[in-house]
């Protein structure tokens, strides 16, 4: 099953290796990850996805607070937080086919952020599903190159994750 889980930690180097290190070192592939200063520049937020079970997500929580440099873990509840994505997409496309592909873009509420004679590119965000979707849709044009970031999560309503509360 897939969990999100956020992370406030201290803003300074090495962090980011010490807390990837600690799912390599228990055999857990990070699905995606993406990292950030908050509001406070002393503080990063760390987005985590991981494919595990509950037992193995609480596991993974209880070793992050033990990390010095981690000052607050949140596993994200499902349906309680929503996620989305960035992704730059290059595709081939020239005079006949452009037309095409704008449409096809403007249907994802997609932007086309840069264009040559022969090629466009496409910025989209979203969950992944949605991107998946579209790169589906746009394969037959040609993708030349595509980047994403990892997925970032924040939760609905007045939940915050912050040090001061909940």
């Amino acid at each position: 099953m897939r969990h999100n889980i956020s992370i406030l930690v201290e803003n300074h180097s090495g962090v980011l290796a010490r807390v990837a290190s600690l799912f390599a070192r228990r055999g857990f592939n990070i699905e995606s990850l993406a990292v950030g200063t908050t509001a406070n520049p002393s503080i990063s937020r760390i987005s985590v996805c991981v494919i595990a079970d509950d037992t193995e997500i609480a596991q993974i929580v209880k070793q992050l607070h033990k990390l010095p440099i981690v000052l607050k873990v949140k596993r994200l509840e499902r349906d309680a937080h929503f996620t989305r994505e960035l992704a730059f997409i290059k595709v081939t496309c020239d005079d006949t086919t452009r037309t095409s592909v704008l449409q096809i873009v403007d249907i994802f509420r997609g932007h086309i952020v840069d264009v040559s004679p022969k090629t466009a590119t496409i910025e989209i965000s979203g969950d992944s599903d949605k991107i998946e979707a579209l790169m589906e849709l746009i394969t037959p044009f040609g993708i030349l190159e595509v980047v994403r970031t990892g997925s970032i999560s924040i939760e609905r309503g007045d939940r915050v994750l912050s040090l001061d509360g909940e």
